[in-house]
């Protein structure tokens, strides 16, 4: 039975904290202790009340939630993995490729945590990839194998009703399951900030579709650990090490030069990755062929991360979007200096690219892959790098060059303005990420500060 008439109800409990009092409302059902804390006295009551009346009509109480049989919302009805299903799916209309992934992880996380017993019968890799794979993605689903099929059949059988959110200390199981890596160590808090983001969005589609009353996830500080977006000025690249990373680069065998010209471009104008990637040689403009020490303008306008053919509607590789947080038309012009200038015009001749050839293209035409660059940069890295300077943060990430020629740019004095609209951000998003990387202006800074000075020298007092 999942409900029992032996209830006891007790006075409410004054909690006065240093910063707030709250009141808890405690009864226990066959000798289970619940409680259920409110910031008023008035609203503490009046949770009690219901309580007391709901004993004196002789209703049950649920051993799930803790409460009486009529107070519970449709909960007890729904499947977990089966509203799972249903969320990915509503989610895979309205989000990129990247964000399906993501939303798969952590509902497959969760639903391990809402099993009632541990697959015994199937390897637990065979489970998550299941779920991760074909359960929570909406293109493969009807193409899971004979093999996954059966799996996701004993999850579906195996798994709490949606009630298990009316549960607080079930509630914290699975939050604590969740916030771990598979080897039972904590996750990186900006894991845990994106699983609880996912949850969120998922408790909240429960509660438009009536399936559960509130969001029982924690909420306000410290529900969620903090994060900072600022660079870690230690992957900053020092030109010079650019240099030698980049030369490295074009001396590769085979397609060196395409991809010095592909990074070339990263460092000198500060696009992200797949924005470079996403370049037409329409989208350079170079000045007269006997000015190569002119400066050029290049134009980004589009994006094309790889997420995985898996993960797009289309089954290619890289999804095709508009830039990041900016209208699907938007644009920038960013200008290119004389040095890329150069470096351009001869990637143009001798890949005998045309208008409307991708600019960056792989060894057998189409977009330059991920896996090659990243490849390549590592490679380079490690050539040109001491150990102990390739195992720190310097350059790890191709984006690290990206985040090198933004803070060159505002050490350079560049107004901030500027350079947010070069690099696609806005002034504060700009400032947050690295106004600790800014750095070589604090001596024209403190002249400014002892130009202003309006107090007297100090001289000495009793």
């Amino acid at each position: 039975m999942d409900t029992t008439y032996n209830v006891k109800i007790w006075s409410i409990r004054v909690y006065r904290g240093k910063n707030k009092t709250s009141y808890s409302v405690r009864w226990a059902l066959n000798g289970k202790e619940w409680r259920a804390p409110f910031a008023t006295r008035a609203l503490a009551d009046s949770f009690r009340s219901e309580l007391v009346a709901a004993t004196s009509r002789g209703e049950a109480f649920s051993l799930t939630t803790g409460r009486p049989v009529t107070y519970q919302s449709g909960a007890s009805a729904v499947n977990w993995y089966d509203f799972a299903v249903q969320f990915a799916d509503a989610q895979w209309e309205r989000t990129s490729g990247n964000s399906r992934k993501t939303t798969s992880k952590v509902l497959m996380a969760t639903t391990i945590a809402m099993l009632r017993t541990p697959p015994m019968a199937f390897k637990p890799v065979d489970v998550r990839t299941a779920l991760r794979e074909y359960a929570f993605n909406t293109r493969r689903r009807e193409e899971a194998p004979p093999q996954v099929a059966t799996i996701l059949k004993w999850v579906e059988r195996n798994t709490l009703s949606m009630a298990a959110w009316e549960d607080p200390v079930k509630v914290d199981e699975v939050l604590r399951a969740v916030g771990k890596k598979l080897d039972g160590t904590r996750a990186a808090a900006s894991s845990v900030k994106r699983t609880r983001r996912v949850l969120n969005a998922a408790i909240e589609y429960a509660i438009k579709h009536r399936i559960l009353r509130t969001n029982p996830l924690p909420k306000g500080r410290g529900a969620t650990p903090k994060t900072s977006n600022a660079v870690d000025r230690r992957s900053l690249i020092h030109p010079h090490r650019m240099a030698r990373i980049l030369a490295r680069i074009r001396r590769r065998p085979r397609g060196g030069r395409r991809l010095y010209a592909y990074f070339s471009t990263i460092y000198y104008t500060g696009p992200r990755p797949e924005e470079a990637a996403a370049m037409y040689v329409d989208d350079v403009q170079l000045p007269p062929a006997d000015a190569e020490d002119q400066w050029c303008e290049v134009l980004f306008h589009t994006a094309e991360p790889e997420v995985g053919k898996n993960w797009t509607d289309d089954g290619e590789i890289h999804e095709r979007r508009g830039l990041k947080g900016r209208a699907e038309e938007d644009t920038r012009a960013v200008p290119g200096p004389p040095a890329l200038t150069k470096i351009l015009r001869e990637h143009i001749r001798e890949e005998n690219l045309k208008p409307g050839d991708r600019l960056f293209q792989g060894e057998k035409g189409g977009i330059i892959a991920g896996s090659v660059t990243r490849r390549a940069w590592r490679s380079a890295r490690k050539e040109e790098l001491t150990e102990r300077e390739y195992e720190s943060p310097m350059g790890k990430r191709i984006y690290d060059i990206r985040h090198s020629r933004l803070t060159k740019w505002l050490n350079d004095g560049i107004p901030p303005a500027q350079v947010a609209y070069w690099a696609g951000n806005s002034v504060p998003v700009l400032l947050a990420f690295y106004a600790g990387c800014i750095s070589g202006q604090l001596p024209d800074l403190k002249r400014r500060m002892e130009a202003q000075e309006d107090l007297p020298e100090l001289t000495d007092v009793d």
